[in-house]
């Protein structure tokens, strides 16, 4: 019995060292009782009506290992405009930004995690407005050149921002998450956005676990009912 979360693969055309990595992650899953995609699966996602050829292969191959094993997907902050159509695609069950559930007896919340950075006013400022349903559906009407120039212009800008702003105010809150782990009455958080894989164990015998990014090599969550596990995948030479 085995529950697996990843996410931060940031998924793109010119990075086929990660979706090869990927491709082979879902080829050896096995007695795995579901996948979480916490968000981030693609470097840029400006539209299901726009998904790149390699995004479809990879819906193809999602959707194949759904059959088997239940496939759940959280919008991260790189692919929140990720849809149903894609998703039926893939055969992913689209979360809210927010899911608390019940697994091996633990309550858990899971989320994306780039709502609990709450001390970066001016990122929650820009999810405010990117969040409104108005700015999203107008974004959609935008032809393929302006919506692929605004998200360019977006992750420079987020990029110039990142190489000044503090570790505190990137990472997340430590109120922010204690008050949703009360909120939720959850004993376990997973998460991802940050980039900084780790299990914390925190007061009341509550625990927060960050899934790692895939720049570099492969990471991997592992639930089971004896515990916890971080895993690493090393890239194929």
């Amino acid at each position: 019995m085995q529950t697996l979360f990843i996410g931060d693969l940031h998924l793109s055309a010119d990075r086929p060292d990660i979706t090869l990595a990927f491709s082979q992650f879902l080829d050896n899953l096995a007695q795995v009782d579901a996948l979480y995609i916490l968000g981030d699966l693609f470097e840029v996602w400006v539209g299901d009506d726009l998904a790149e050829p390699f995004a479809l292969a990879i819906a193809e191959k999602l959707r194949r290992i759904s059959q088997q094993i239940p496939i759940y997907f959280t919008h991260g902050n790189r692919d929140f405009l990720l849809g149903k159509r894609y998703a039926k695609q893939a055969g992913m069950t689209l979360l809210p930004e927010v899911f608390t559930t019940e697994i091996y007896q633990q309550r858990c919340v899971i989320l994306h995690g780039d709502s609990l950075c709450t001390l970066d006013h001016d990122y929650q400022k820009f999810r405010r407005f990117r969040n409104n349903p108005l700015v999203r559906l107008g974004f959609k009407c935008l032809t393929k050149t302006k919506r692929l120039k605004i998200a360019a212009k977006l992750r420079a800008d987020s990029k110039q921002q990142n190489q000044i702003k503090s570790y505190e105010i990137m990472d997340v809150a430590p109120a922010a998450v204690l008050e949703l782990m009360l909120q939720q009455r959850a004993d376990l958080m997973i998460h991802g956005h940050t980039h900084r894989p780790a299990i914390h164990h925190l007061a009341e015998k509550q625990t927060r676990a960050v899934v790692g990014d895939w720049y570099e090599q492969g990471s991997v969550l592992k639930l089971t009912p004896a515990g916890l596990e971080l895993q690493t995948l090393p890239f194929s030479n």
